[in-house]
């Protein structure tokens, strides 16, 4: 099994030069407003499980649909954030989405298309 200093070594010798780039639709931190106040949280699923601890161990950029309703307060000018909060590793960069884009991309293309 691979150490994050394992797998640090290996990003840093084969992608030397390189800045170390994620694209998702989902994003792997959601800021979203709860009685106490706004909340980050981390969003069941594979993507985020399977990413997050490798973007932890390397650093970059992760580039993904900002969906939290908190998520347009949470960010700079530029729409990025450092994450995980409280010991940030990495940048996440926010795009934002139309509802009208989310339909005929997501639910359209996406889901009709890729996998439906």
């Amino acid at each position: 099994m691979y150490s994050a200093e394992d797998v640090q070594k290996i990003v840093s010798e084969k992608l030397e030069g390189y800045k170390f780039v994620l694209v998702s639709n989902r994003e792997p931190y959601i800021h979203m407003h709860t009685a106490e106040g706004v909340e980050c949280k981390t969003p069941a699923g594979g993507l985020t499980a399977a990413l997050d601890p490798l973007m932890q161990a390397c650093g970059g950029t992760w580039v993904a649909g900002g969906s939290g309703d908190a998520d347009r307060e949470n960010v700079d000018k530029h729409n990025r954030t450092r994450v995980p909060p409280g010991k940030p590793k990495y940048t996440l960069k926010r795009v934002w989405m139309s509802k009208d884009e989310v339909d005929k991309y997501y639910f359209g293309f996406s889901n009709q298309t890729l996998w439906p």
